[in-house]
């Protein structure tokens, strides 16, 4: 090694690609080949089969035969875990700097690791920088430009303080796809991902938004894939009831790590919530008390009250 290529590699922090695999044998290769694409020259790969059924585990497989030589590559396959503990594993299996959680389904974006590592590099008080995506359907057909504009109807400009952002995650959890690059210190002391949850990010995001080390990036960093298994657009009522409630468990747990006004906009938004259980539940006078706490709340914290896309997570 040359006295160049030994500070080209100190001023190039190592990246840990942690990639939680389910059931995606449709997806998961699209997945892998997106890592090796994107440009970003020091990096690691890290792969979990988190117990599939189907031949993801043995289309991963063949894939680190093919590419071990190409980027260092770490890759187990265990009984079902669950996504929250799985990524739990990859961090502590990961040697990066800094953590990029993937999904199997998706994929990354050229250049996208390389804006979210100048972004933290520049403004080292952040421990993780979320960016965009775009939306593609099961075919990788592009659907949307912006998850978070165009699924979600985000409000980019929030994003751009820690006050905004501080409202953005609390009113309008608006992130599509694996965004967010994260500094592995801070999951080395309590920032982990929460087990048992069934949509874990909000929990996670929550924490990280009250300290005010949350940062954004307008950039698309990757694609995030629509198709019939998301499991937060599920359409089944009994499981959108589940991730509503468990939301909900979520707002109240975390309320005390605000100060106002996100504090009362927490609890605000638990009613929101609780508004939408009664709504699939057909319970009309729960509806109504939920609506009306969530908009004295609202008030109170001084803000507007939530518009027809604010899902709270």
């Amino acid at each position: 090694m040359t006295a160049h290529d030994a500070v080209q590699d100190m001023a190039t922090p190592l990246v840990s690609v942690l990639i939680p695999a389910f059931n995606h044998e449709r997806y998961v290769l699209r997945c892998l080949d997106s890592v090796l694409e994107d440009p970003y020259p020091a990096k690691e790969l890290i792969v979990i089969d988190d117990g599939s059924t189907d031949r993801t585990g043995a289309r991963i497989a063949d894939w680190v035969a093919t590419h071990c030589m190409d980027i260092p590559i770490e890759y187990v396959q265990r009984e079902h875990r669950g996504i929250a503990a799985t990524l739990n594993e990859l961090a502590a299996r990961a040697n990066g700097e800094f953590l990029r959680p993937g999904a199997s389904d998706d994929y990354l974006l050229p250049g996208g690791l390389a804006a979210q590592v100048d972004y933290l590099l520049a403004h080292p008080r952040k421990v993780v920088v979320i960016g965009d995506s775009v939306v593609v359907d099961r075919d990788g057909h592009k659907l949307h430009d912006s998850g978070m504009c165009d699924l979600h109807g985000a409000d980019k400009s929030l994003y751009r303080t820690d006050d905004g952002i501080r409202r953005a995650v609390i009113r309008q959890w608006a992130i599509g796809g694996p965004v967010a690059l994260i500094r592995r210190c801070a999951l080395d002391t309590a920032d982990r991902w929460s087990e048992g949850l069934r949509i874990e990010d909000w929990d996670l995001f929550l924490r990280l938004a009250a300290r005010g080390v949350l940062g954004f990036i307008d950039v698309h960093v990757c694609a995030y894939r629509l198709h019939d298994a998301n499991a937060s657009r599920t359409r089944h009522t009994g499981a959108r009831i589940a991730n509503l409630a468990e939301s909900r468990h979520v707002a109240m747990l975390r309320t005390g790590l605000f100060e106002e006004p996100y504090r009362t906009l927490l609890r605000a938004q638990s009613h929101y919530i609780d508004a939408k259980i009664s709504f699939l539940e057909r319970r009309p006078w729960p509806l109504l008390r939920h609506l009306a706490a969530y908009l004295a709340l609202a008030a109170r914290a001084r803000l507007p009250p939530a518009g027809p896309h604010a899902e709270g997570t």
